[in-house]
């Protein structure tokens, strides 16, 4: 399988987007099970930034794209946490005094305080928990190692089928890690190829052409190849048919909408009907299918979060 890194990643489990600071607190106390002492900004009233989250039993991978410099104070992991900068710049500062640098990557020990700073424009990635304690003496190339199954996983993230593909590749992307840090050794995986120059062309223009209709002949001809042989390819290296992508785009597009609503009642038949989809029910089905949750599910994940984080300055003026 082929693909194109195009900075979407994990896009189809976005949780957060142009968040405040109250939410991305309380957003990654949730997920991580790791209460924040601060959050410290120099724009504390302006956007944080954006959240995606993939959870399965295993334990949870976010993506975080932070829109100001950020500092994250006092968290406290249970197990071990890998950090990951993917873009810009982040380190992470243990209560003992010592520096990781994120990238490759950080490993956080378990039962460890620790500082995350990040300026404006990283995009890191978290996985958490990671089970197995980080080795005492590691390979040299055991972070690059670690680093590379996770920006794998990332890139395969762009073309997932549905929330079953996803769960299976994320216990997957768990299962790889934990033996590494079992081992201890260095294991790196294999590059993936680079995508297709006419598929790049196809996927730039669903992505992007937002009031484009499918079309697999305009597809076709937009990439120079028969409509056949643009259906077999795309079907080869990203797993996925043309339609199937672009019906999936579609449902992302509802799903940031419904996240970023601020509405007390969100229009959710307004806004599937407007990328296409003139079935509720079916729509219904196949956000449920994608995404492992009903589009009122997503809501509600965001509701309860800024009910959260309103009722925190409460809870601290108690303590």
């Amino acid at each position: 399988m082929r693909t194109l890194n195009t900075n979407q990643e994990l896009e189809a489990y976005l949780r957060l987007n142009n968040a405040g600071c109250a939410e991305w607190r309380a957003a990654i106390a949730q997920l991580l099970a790791c209460p924040l002492a601060e959050c410290r900004l120099p724009r504390p009233q302006a956007v944080v930034g954006s959240l995606s989250a993939l959870t399965v039993d295993a334990g949870i991978v976010c993506v975080l794209d932070v829109a100001q410099d950020m500092e994250l104070h006092g968290c406290l992991v249970s197990q071990t946490l890998l950090v990951n900068a993917i873009q810009g710049h982040s380190e992470i500062t243990l209560q003992a005094g010592s520096r990781l640098s994120t990238f490759p990557l950080a490993m956080v020990p378990a039962g460890q305080t620790f500082t995350l700073r990040a300026v404006e424009g990283s995009r890191l990635v978290l996985v958490y928990p990671v089970n197995e304690a980080v080795p005492a003496w590691p390979q040299p190339g055991l972070e690059v190692a670690l680093a590379g199954h996770i920006h794998r996983f990332l890139l395969r993230s762009n073309y997932f089928q549905d929330h079953l593909d996803a769960s299976n590749e994320t216990q997957a992307l768990f299962d790889r890690l934990e033996r590494q840090l079992v081992s201890g050794q260095v294991d790196l995986p294999e590059d993936l190829p680079v995508l297709d120059r006419r598929l790049v062309r196809v996927i730039e223009k669903i992505r992007s052409e937002r009031d484009w209709e499918f079309d697999l002949q305009d597809l076709a001809h937009h990439c120079g190849a028969s409509e056949r042989n643009l259906y077999y390819l795309m079907k080869r290296e990203t797993g996925m048919t043309p339609y199937r992508f672009y019906q999936r785009c579609r449902l992302i597009r509802v799903r940031k909408r419904l996240v970023d609503c601020k509405c007390n009642v969100p229009h959710i038949s307004w806004y599937a009907a407007d990328e296409g989809f003139s079935h509720l029910g079916r729509f219904a089905a196949l956000y449920r299918e994608h995404f492992g949750e009903l589009p009122s599910e997503t809501v509600q994940w965001r509701r309860r979060l800024q009910q959260e984080s309103l009722a925190e300055p409460a809870r601290r003026a108690m303590i």
